[in-house]
């Protein structure tokens, strides 16, 4: 992230190694007394890492100065102001690093890297109109600049002009038509629209020039799988062991796939959480196949998930936490429908797969109204993980406000109970105007506890988050609220779903726009309150 510190001796280079780690913890004030006899010396290291102080601290003249005046003395290099951006990402302090590269493009107006850098930050913080106004302006400056055409095309996508954004790739492409990145960013824009054989033939064309890169080999199988084409989308998506974040665990001791004879009596197969938690609930449904073929499976998951994983047939044994435990095998939940895509339960055992603690359903049953009225669980956000860049844009485009489902609390006969956990929760201290909302999240602590209340209720409402799975798990009718682009999960083209046989998908047909999904959401309940013994 940071740039690699260069010193004429090993205490300088202690001292910017130093200050590196305290900026990297979000700590300003310190590293600028352990820089500043270096500072003083004129260290071009140094001065880097104390202007990031200046802009941690809110000093954004003096950091602009200095990261404007080294990026003109090294032209051809990448500009600090990048190093800038994803530090402070990192921390959650865009505002403090658009601020400084506006002051830096005062300063240097003519360096066209502080367009892309802020571009970049601008869609980062949702600002599209600015963001598209910066990096057209970046573009014009240098057309043949293929960066700046593909952050144009990314601030396109994320306001949800995926027309424009697709229109812009292609017309860039001829300034350099074999760039791996616009091939595989058209790929990406047209899977979002859901024309999946065009996408494919773009991603044909940047894996026959790079076919070891892993990340678009990844997101090839993301558009494989949004196409319904297992078998190839989840051999593809093993490339992800490839990028950080993955299993550390010996690629060797991977659980391989299943044959027909395959014999797993008596070994020890660790499974382990890898992502969101909705992807762990998803693929429990593979535990009690894999016990059935004698597998000792033995589960390694957060402590959100454990004492529901403990209820699923055919677990063992479930541990959070604590040293690596023997195993012969290994294998990540994503990687199970790989292991059984060829046997005759290639999706794993049938729904209901997870059971509710009976006990829990009992003592949580009256938290829920009993009035007769149609009981609707309801959740409108995910977790927004600021700090973390791709997991904060999926998240602005699968919640919405509270306010967007402002028609159903209009409806007759419905009772709307929230499921709602993390920061979206705090807007029902502000409902929207005649909306009555249950709120029993104070009762629930783990998905155990979601998972019994949710037995409560007659259907639940939500975006793409991990209560879907959960729900969808347990046999509950579900409303899904799905964006335009949706997770390779959901399918392309359809309102239902081979992974939960009870589930309805409602998506957008525009995308970023909730209102026409609120409206078919609303004519649903509306029935279904309709027809409530």
């Amino acid at each position: 992230m940071l740039p690699s510190p260069s010193a004429t001796n090993g205490s300088d280079l202690a001292i910017l190694r130093h200050a590196m780690q305290a900026i990297q913890a979000g700590q300003f004030h310190q590293p600028r007394t352990l820089l500043a006899p270096l500072v003083a010396r004129r260290n071009e290291q140094a001065l880097i890492l104390h202007a990031f102080c200046l802009c941690g601290a809110g000093e954004v003249q003096e950091a602009a100065h200095i990261l404007a005046t080294t990026g003109l003395h090294n032209p051809d290099s990448q500009h600090p102001l990048q190093d800038l951006s994803e530090l402070m990402a990192a921390q959650d302090l865009r505002a403090a690093a658009i601020a400084v590269c506006r002051a830096a493009a005062q300063l240097a107006p003519a360096d066209n890297r502080i367009n892309l850098v802020l571009g970049d930050l601008l869609v980062q913080t949702g600002q599209f109109d600015a963001a598209i106004a910066t990096l057209t302006k970046a573009t014009t400056a240098q057309p043949g600049n293929m960066l700046a055409h593909n952050l144009l095309s990314m601030a396109h996508t994320e306001q949800g002009t995926l027309d424009a954004a697709l229109e812009h790739l292609t017309a860039c492409l001829p300034h350099e038509p074999d760039h791996v990145g616009t091939l595989a960013n058209i790929g990406s824009v047209l899977a979002a629209r859901g024309q999946m054989e065009q996408s494919f033939a773009y991603y044909t064309q940047a894996l026959a020039q790079r076919p070891q890169d892993a990340r678009i080999r990844v997101n090839h199988s993301v558009a494989l799988l949004k196409a319904g084409q297992y078998a190839r989308g989840w051999s593809e998506h093993e490339w992800r062991f490839r990028l950080p974040g993955h299993t550390s665990l010996p690629m060797e001791r991977l659980l391989p796939t299943l044959g027909p004879d395959t014999n797993l009596h008596g070994q020890r197969v660790l499974i382990t959480h890898e992502e969101g938690l909705g992807d762990t609930l998803m693929f429990l449904r593979y535990v009690a196949p894999l016990a059935e073929r004698g597998a000792i499976t033995h589960l390694w998951v957060p402590e959100a998930l454990a004492a529901l994983c403990r209820n699923v047939p055919g677990v063992q044994s479930v541990q959070v936490g604590g040293a690596m435990p023997a195993y012969d095998w290994h294998c990540p939940f994503i990687s199970l429908p790989r292991v059984f895509a060829s046997m005759p339960q290639p999706w794993g055992a049938p729904v209901p797969y997870i059971r509710p603690n009976s006990h829990k359903v009992a003592a949580l049953a009256p938290l829920v109204p009993h009035n007769g009225k149609l009981n609707v669980g309801l959740v409108w956000g995910g977790a927004p993980r600021p700090t973390s860049h791709f997991a904060h844009m999926i998240d602005r485009r699968r919640s919405m406000s509270l306010h967007t489902l402002a028609p159903l609390g209009a409806i007759r006969g419905i009772n709307l109970i929230s499921l709602q956990k993390g920061p979206y929760a705090e807007q029902m201290q502000d409902p929207p105007e005649g909306m009555a909302l249950y709120d029993p999240t104070d009762s629930l602590h783990t998905l155990d506890d979601t998972a019994a209340l949710i037995m409560a209720l007659d259907v639940v409402v939500t975006v793409d988050t991990s209560v879907v799975h959960l729900a969808g798990a347990l046999g509950k009718p579900v409303l899904l609220m799905d964006r335009y682009d949706n997770c390779w999960r959901w399918l392309h083209g359809r309102e239902d779903t081979p992974w939960y046989p009870t589930l309805r998908i409602i998506r957008q047909t525009t995308p970023r726009q909730w209102h026409d999904v609120v409206a078919r959401v609303a004519q649903a309940l509306t029935t279904m309150a309709s027809r409530a013994p």
